[in-house]
């Protein structure tokens, strides 16, 4: 199995990257289920939290903060946006079930302590990129428009046949404006649940090289170079991506062999 590729698991965690366990620096990524009244506690230390509510309903304490029975789909993939919710660092959280709940956190290092806010869907931009079979669409959770040190969260639904993240792009370079360094975690979800997808991997000098087969709820770690995502006829796709670097801009760079397909009718 491909050492990009993270398994879902059953229990309470369903998948867990840390920066230790991904070999890199900034991302860090956990989707967890809960029944109702189940809760999860943690201190965000150095690190700032983005808590998505992916479906269900949940209550939200950080710090002095408290945000009640936020939540609003029943599946990642009704025409809805979510609810989230930033955290700063140093902030102690807890996040309790009102519903069965399907919720993410994502992370990444930060030094200023920023207010902890609820993010509405009312307040997150939603849009359409590509055309034809690769077209998908597309909800800016977390951009880098809004306040955060590192983080930038966006999800993504990929209809039936299409492709997603094409053509091939990739963002492991500094060289703003031009492309930015940054890690990224794709968490996939299909419909039906029993379907798969097809992700790539790799670079140009092809050091890294890995095309993986993804089931409902796995993580494909993408620490450098091009990853693109390919979902097959019958399945819709999924994928809330967590992005994080040095600088908190999304500049990429397509595929050269690649580039063509921006300039075709």
């Amino acid at each position: 199995m491909s050492p990009l590729l993270l398994k879902a698991r059953p229990g309470s965690i369903i998948v867990e990257v840390t920066p230790a366990s991904a070999g890199w620096t900034h991302v860090g990524f956990a989707a967890h289920r809960l029944a109702a009244g189940e809760a999860v506690k943690l201190d965000t230390g150095k690190r700032e939290l983005c808590i998505v509510v992916l479906t269900g309903t949940l209550t939200v304490q950080a710090g002095e903060q408290r945000w009640e029975a936020i939540g609003n789909r029943a599946s990642v993939f009704e025409d809805r946006s979510p609810y989230a919710v930033y955290v700063p660092l140093e902030t102690q959280v807890c996040i309790t079930a009102v519903s069965a709940a399907e919720v993410a956190l994502c992370s990444a290092p930060a030094t200023t302590h920023r207010p902890a806010r609820l993010i509405e869907p009312s307040s997150m931009t939603r849009s359409v990129r590509g055309k034809g079979a690769n077209t998908r669409y597309v909800c800016d959770i977390l951009p880098q428009t809004a306040e955060a040190d590192g983080l930038l969260v966006v999800e993504v639904i990929t209809p039936s046949g299409h492709s997603s993240s094409y053509p091939p792009h990739k963002h492991d370079s500094d060289n703003v404006p031009l492309e930015s360094s940054l890690e990224e975690t794709y968490y996939h979800r299909l419909n039906p649940e029993q379907g798969f997808a097809y992700q790539r991997v790799y670079t140009d000098d092809r050091s890294i090289d890995e095309a993986m087969a993804v089931e409902n709820h796995d993580v494909v770690m993408v620490p450098r170079g091009y990853h693109p995502v390919t979902v097959p006829y019958g399945y819709d796709g999924y994928y809330l991506n967590v992005m994080a670097g040095p600088k908190r801009v999304w500049h990429f760079k397509n595929d050269p062999a690649h580039a063509w397909l921006m300039q075709s009718t």
